[in-house]
């Protein structure tokens, strides 16, 4: 199954006050953590998703593996990312059968929970795969291609969440430890920080 990753790191980071795709973690920035966990699986291509601070993050991140797209409407939310990734994606990809999200701000990813979903999916045949982790599901979360169209027509600050409540008979999970742990204020960075 070919499968592509979109990391989505277009936010500005209201609430934090800074970029939080560079701060420093374990010694990289938290966008480079993700980026290499994605450039340890089989999946190709990896996309980075900017849009707020795009050149600053950029030039911090080159790198021949990975794919960045602009996101001109960044502010526009969540779902114009999630459009801008996918519809590159598929231009430059035709043989694509499923894409991974996943976000900037998961300290706590690893190659394998990318791999886990690929797995489930493989393992039950549905087309939906999602994270768990605190009663509740995010990402990164696999789609397979037969969900590209209805990916591509969200809009505004929805991200991917609603179509997993639309379509929960289609759905499967992989718990992912440490999920719920992302970084949207300084405390959250603190408590981070503290742990490592």
């Amino acid at each position: 199954m070919k499968t592509g990753i979109i990391i989505l790191a277009a936010g500005n980071s209201s609430r934090l006050g800074r970029p939080k795709q560079l701060l420093n973690y374990k010694g990289k920035t938290l966008l480079q953590g993700v980026i290499n966990e994605a450039l340890e699986t089989n999946c190709e291509p990896v996309i980075v998703v900017l849009g707020a601070n795009a050149k600053e993050i950029s030039s911090q991140h080159q790198n021949d593996q990975i794919n960045f797209v602009i996101n001109e409407n960044w502010e526009n939310g969540m779902a114009s990312s999630i459009v801008a990734g996918l519809s590159t994606l598929i231009k430059n990809n035709s043989k694509i059968e499923s894409i991974i999200i996943a976000v900037a701000d998961q300290a706590f990813i690893k190659m394998s929970n990318f791999n886990n979903l690929i797995e489930k999916q493989k393992e039950t045949g549905k087309n939906i795969i999602a994270s768990a982790y605190d009663e509740t599901m995010g990402t990164p979360v696999l789609f397979k291609k037969d969900y590209f169209e209805v990916l591509l027509s969200l809009k505004g600050a929805e991200g991917a969440k609603n179509i997993l409540k639309q379509y929960p008979l289609d759905l499967e999970t992989v718990a992912f430890e440490h999920g719920g742990i992302d970084i949207d204020t300084e405390t959250d960075y603190n408590n981070l920080i503290s742990q490592q």
